[in-house]
């Protein structure tokens, strides 16, 4: 007799369980839904199957973590061993008999929930996912090609939950609780990670993790996905060697540190690159470069250190080039102040939906570093400062796409006038929802081309020509 079976016919409440905790027994074919203010409205109903096997967890979870408490620091290694040697001897003292498989499971589970990321681990694994959501223990939404998908996996409880949350702001000595329901982290792979919990999250504690490619995607693989065309990219490397300042805009998850993360790829490897972050997301294969991170405030509300002082040091570390992660604060100042003032060829991130918005967004964000400035000695800034600016977009489809490529041509009266370059023209949508269209060229002739020729990244003339609409609905 198997596991499953033999525990479906033992009779009783099971001590290592809740009082009032709801078991199935053999033959029933849904579970009661959970009690409480819980995201239930897109749980799919446990099986028998799946709720046994969640009896027999918490058991051996029960004696599992008195056991461990008690043991000595140890490696992460002879923990896992400790950890099935135990189990082994749970599963004997309780007369049960699982097959092999069904005791690979078992173990695997187990050892997720103390050394990885319990039931996410596999998601985490997954490299078709980029990001994953969990909207409380019963709801674990994915983004696999753009697009968003309830997925199977589900958290067998809000202490299980907490403990993954727990174990991953700990390893960067960041902490959550109630008086700090907030925070931002990594995994070891680099992927971002964002927490908050109640009482601001009704649903439960909400766990957001956007992963990154474990090998640096490179301008090639982003002309393959259909992100940017190879003209784009010639211009781009051009612009980046050429030291032309340029600012990445695009909204949420658009992939804007991704395309900086391409860009800066294009840096030539003799030069110094001071990084400066929220959360270390940069990944540079140059020998030369320095990472910056910001750290928050400690229980008693002392120690942060912002962004904006992190600009502020690494101009006085002999940076050939500067690139923030994201500009979101009084920090903008500063980089503006450092591309003005010899740190040409500068890199960052801004949210914004267009390049003109990106523009109008930066002078907001100089203003929140509470300098008194007139509106003109600030555009006045970002027109000498910024030179292009790749405006990156997350399609409907789930498309990610630099819909343009625009450069500052300077201040003309009290505005500040820009000029496409390169442009993606929707032309459609298609019958299976996927967005229709091409890249091209405008014709402009880019202000910056003799200063690129003078700069030895010179592109031929050819590259602004612009090309007709391959579907023949209309040239360009």
């Amino acid at each position: 007799m198997s596991l499953l079976d033999r525990v479906q016919k033992q009779q009783g409440p099971d001590p290592s369980l809740p009082e009032g905790a709801y078991v199935p027994q053999a033959g029933q074919a849904a579970a009661r839904p959970p009690q409480g203010r819980m995201n239930t409205a897109s749980a799919r109903p446990r099986t028998p199957f799946e709720q046994t096997t969640e009896r027999v967890k918490v058991r051996l979870q029960a004696r599992l973590i008195e056991e461990i408490d008690q043991t000595e620091e140890q490696s992460q290694d002879e923990t896992a061993a400790r950890i099935v040697e135990l189990l082994d001897a749970v599963v004997a003292e309780l007369g049960l008999t699982m097959t092999k498989l069904e005791k690979q499971k078992l173990q695997d589970s187990v050892l997720h929930d103390f050394l990885g990321l319990g039931p996410i681990e596999s998601l985490v694994n997954d490299p078709a996912i980029t990001e994953i959501m969990v909207n409380g223990p019963n709801q674990v939404f994915v983004e696999q090609k753009g697009k968003l998908t309830l997925s199977s996996i589900q958290f067998e409880s809000d202490s299980q939950l907490r403990r993954v949350i727990d174990r991953i702001v700990s390893t960067i000595g960041r902490r959550i609780d109630e008086s700090s329901p907030m925070v931002d982290a990594r995994l070891k792979d680099g992927s971002r990670v964002n927490v908050i919990i109640p009482p601001l999250a009704l649903n439960g504690a909400i766990l957001t993790i956007r992963k990154f490619s474990k090998t640096p995607y490179m301008i090639n693989d982003l002309i393959k996905f259909g992100t940017i065309t190879e003209p784009m990219a010639n211009f781009c490397r051009a612009a980046v060697r050429s030291r032309l300042n340029i600012l990445v805009s695009g909204g949420t998850g658009s992939g804007k540190t991704t395309t900086l993360n391409v860009l800066s790829s294009f840096i030539p490897e003799e030069e110094r690159i001071v990084t400066v972050e929220d959360a270390a997301e940069l990944q540079l294969n140059q020998d030369h470069v320095v990472t910056l991170e910001s750290r928050p405030a400690n229980v008693e509300g002392r120690g942060r250190i912002a962004i904006r002082d992190l600009v502020v040091n690494a101009l006085r570390m002999r940076p050939d080039r500067i690139v923030v992660g994201e500009c979101r604060g009084g920090e903008a100042l500063d980089m503006l102040q450092a591309m003005n003032t010899g740190h040409d060829g500068s890199l960052t991130t801004i949210h914004a939906n267009s390049p003109h918005d990106s523009l109008n967004r930066l002078e907001t964000l100089v203003l929140m570093a509470g300098a008194e400035l007139p509106s003109r000695a600030i555009r006045e800034q970002i027109s000498s400062a910024i030179n292009v600016i790749v405006q990156q977009s997350r399609l409907r489809d789930g498309q990610r796409k630099v819909i343009a490529i625009s450069e500052v041509i300077g201040l003309h009266g009290d505005q500040i006038k820009t000029q496409d370059i390169f442009v993606f023209k929707q032309t459609g949508v298609g019958e299976d929802g996927r967005v229709q269209g091409y890249f091209t060229p405008t014709g402009i002739m880019p202000k910056y081309f003799d200063h690129m020729q003078s700069s030895g990244e010179g592109v031929s003339k050819d590259l602004f020509k612009p090309v007709p609409d391959p579907a023949g609905k209309g040239g360009a």
